[in-house]
């Protein structure tokens, strides 16, 4: 089956599409196929350092920072509000978590008069400390906001924390706990992360 692919998402290659041609139902088909692939080959020996970093993290009362472009800022957006409300349980400590792709004001600023580049990079030369984890969310993993990113936090001696997709990219070398969903479809790449995002969250509210 012939796929047809898009360049210029993933920073310097392509990204399939779908095989074309095809009506909704036979898409939504090949998509679910390729989805389930993916669960089944869910790395859980990852899933579980992860949720080892988040939980340390929050019974010392440290911060997690989320970044992530494009739908993948949605995503940080996302877990922001998850980890802040969602898993909270009574007794427990609050789990403080903070996307910073939610200050449009901060990341208009920075772009506009420094780089896109710093657009996470400099918000966390204000804020993250040592025994912080910072959080990055990326498909390709290639993003030079994120790289930078992940360099700031290790500096501070924060942990860097991926989920990523496709090989990995850049920051594989550069994050503490990396969890791949290798696909190579944008779509289920996000999918799973935010599935991902949404079992740690329910994990940490059932925990006693």
């Amino acid at each position: 089956m012939l796929m047809k692919k898009i360049g210029g998402t993933k920073p310097g290659a392509t990204h399939v599409t779908g095989p074309g041609g095809l009506e909704i139902k036979a898409f939504a088909d090949w998509y679910r196929a390729r989805s389930l692939a993916q669960w089944k080959r869910l790395d859980l020996e990852a899933l579980a350092k992860v949720a080892a970093v988040v939980e340390r993290a929050q019974a010392a009362g440290r911060f997690i920072w989320v970044c992530g472009n494009g739908g993948s800022a949605a995503s940080a957006a996302h877990v922001g509000c998850d980890f802040g409300k969602t898993a909270a349980r009574p007794g427990a400590k609050p789990l403080k978590c903070v996307s910073l792709s939610d200050n449009t004001a901060f990341m208009t600023a920075i772009g506009n008069d420094l780089s896109f580049d710093e657009t996470f990079s400099r918000q966390l030369a204000n804020v993250v400390a040592k025994g912080d984890v910072v959080l990055l969310i990326s498909g390709s993993g290639n993003s030079a906001n994120l790289v930078a990113a992940a360099k700031r936090a290790r500096r501070a001696g924060a942990r860097v924390v991926s989920l990523l997709g496709f090989d990995g990219g850049r920051l594989k070398s550069l994050s503490d706990e990396v969890l791949l969903i290798p696909s190579d479809q944008y779509g289920v790449i996000e999918d799973l992360h935010m599935a991902v995002a949404h079992i740690l969250t329910f994990y940490l509210k059932q925990r006693r």
